[in-house]
């Protein structure tokens, strides 16, 4: 499985993570402090390519209700800048509670949560690239059952004598 880097952006801080090759350990990288967009598309970029990134996933701040706001629009517009100058796939995945998630698990290894903003980042990163790759794992396995259940129909229908029709069919 390909390194995936997982973008926590925010107009001053970018939490950032990276997926070891298997798609299994989500490490945190170190936060980023940006001036402005355009900084923060390039130095991103720079991050996918020191972190040897096949694609990219940027967090989407939508609302507790599950609609965008403005921290959303702003999120895919710097998700499509982003795309464009890494020339890699990029898609964008619903963040709601990452940094909360990340701020309780700084509080459970004695952090001090809020007052460490770079390191609630990089959790929050982290927190939603675990998230990533368990969805990517669920869809394996369903395509996998999927999959499976096809050869036993395809192996049992080669057994039946033609004209035959399975149970329950109807002919």
């Amino acid at each position: 499985m390909p390194r995936i880097l997982a973008v926590d952006w925010g107009e001053r801080r970018i939490g950032l993570a990276v997926s070891d090759p298997f798609g299994l350990i989500a490490t945190g990288l170190p936060t980023l402090e940006v001036r402005s967009e355009a900084e923060a598309v390039q130095r991103v970029s720079e991050a996918a390519r020191e972190a040897e990134a096949d694609s990219i996933v940027v967090g989407l701040p939508l609302l507790l209700s599950g609609e965008r706001g403005s921290a959303a629009i702003a999120a895919e517009h710097f998700a499509g800048a982003l795309r464009a100058a890494s020339r890699l796939p990029l898609e964008t995945f619903d963040e709601r509670l990452t940094s909360a998630i990340s701020t309780r698990r700084l509080h459970e290894t004695g952090g001090r949560g809020r007052r460490d903003k770079g390191r609630v980042d990089q959790g929050a990163a982290v927190a939603l690239l675990e998230t990533w790759l368990q969805r990517i794992a669920v869809r394996k396995r369903i395509a996998a059952e999927e999959e499976q259940e096809r050869a036993e129909r395809q192996a049992r229908d080669a057994k039946r004598p033609p004209g035959r029709a399975e149970p329950g069919e109807g002919a």
